[in-house]
Formats: C-alpha cells, structure tokens, sequence
C-alpha cells in the first residue's frame, strides 16, 4: 500500500465501427493491460458499435508506466482474433490532480492533450474539474486494424493510507 499512488477507473463506454472479425459482424471485449495487471470486460454480442459503459479499476504505482488498451473478437471454436490495440499515458491527468482547486468553477478544462504520433487520441482530450473530480474524456484510434476507435472516461480514487500524488 505504501508504493500504491491511488487507483484509476476507467470507464470504457463504447466502441466505434470496430473490424468486422465474423461473417458480418464481431464479438468484441476490451483487455487493458497496466504493467502485471489485466483487466477485461464482458463480450458485446454480435456489434461493431458496442456499448459496455462498465467500470474497470487499476492500481497506480508509477504514472510513467502506458496502459495497452486491446480489442477482441470473441470465437468459440478457435483463438479469439485481434481488432486492434492502443496504448495511453496517464501522466497528464496525474499532473492535473496535483491543481489547487480552492476556487476552481464547476466544468473548468484543468489541461488538455493534443494528438500527436506519441498516442492514440482521435481528437483533443480535456481533464475537467467536475462535480468535485478530475475527469478526462478520451477517444482512441485503434491501431494494426483497418478501423475501429474507442471511447474511455478516466476518474482518480484517492486512497487513505496510500502515497498519493
């Protein structure tokens, strides 16, 4: 506990014209992948535009290390098939946690993070102070595939006892 920084929940929301990996369709779930931890959410049957909205909680040890975001096609009788990956850095929005929000008004853009050949972002992404939380809104361009984006929310939890930021 006492190297943990805090947690980050992410909320994947939905996928966009993600690869068709069946007849005419796919069976997509997401793994996201943080150093030794794995994560995965439930297969959306049958959809190239799913949506999960569900709720996936890492543990922060070190801002610098990239979460891999990968898509897959769920097959019964064989390997699932790959529709895609993506990497993002947290840094950004650690570095936004650290602002003095004293007098901060609700729905402030705290920094934002322009695309680049860095990351995976399709647009701007903004870390918005929030109803009393920084959140941070991404869409992800998926990458070895011919199409397919994702849509992510990111939320910090503070833990007592931690290091923190």
């Amino acid at each position: 506990m006492a190297n943990l920084m805090g947690l980050l929940r992410i909320r994947i929301k939905r996928g966009v014209n993600l690869a068709v990996r069946d007849l005419n369709t796919s069976d997509p779930y997401i793994v996201v992948r943080m150093g030794r931890q794995k994560l995965k959410t439930r297969v959306i049957k049958k959809d190239v535009n799913p949506e999960w909205n569900e709720d996936l909680t890492l543990s922060v040890q070190d801002p610098d290390v990239p979460i891999k975001l990968t898509v897959y096609d769920h097959d019964t009788f064989s390997l699932d098939d790959k529709m895609g990956e993506a990497e993002f850095s947290i840094k950004e929005f650690i570095e936004a946690l650290k602002v003095e929000v004293g007098s901060v008004p609700n729905g402030t853009v705290i920094t934002t993070v322009h695309p680049s050949r860095l990351n995976c972002l399709v647009e701007e992404s903004h870390v918005i102070y929030r109803n009393g939380r920084f959140i941070q809104e991404l869409c992800l361009r998926l990458n070895d595939v011919e199409c397919g984006e994702v849509e992510l929310e990111l939320h910090w939890i503070d833990l007592p006892g931690s290091k923190g930021i």
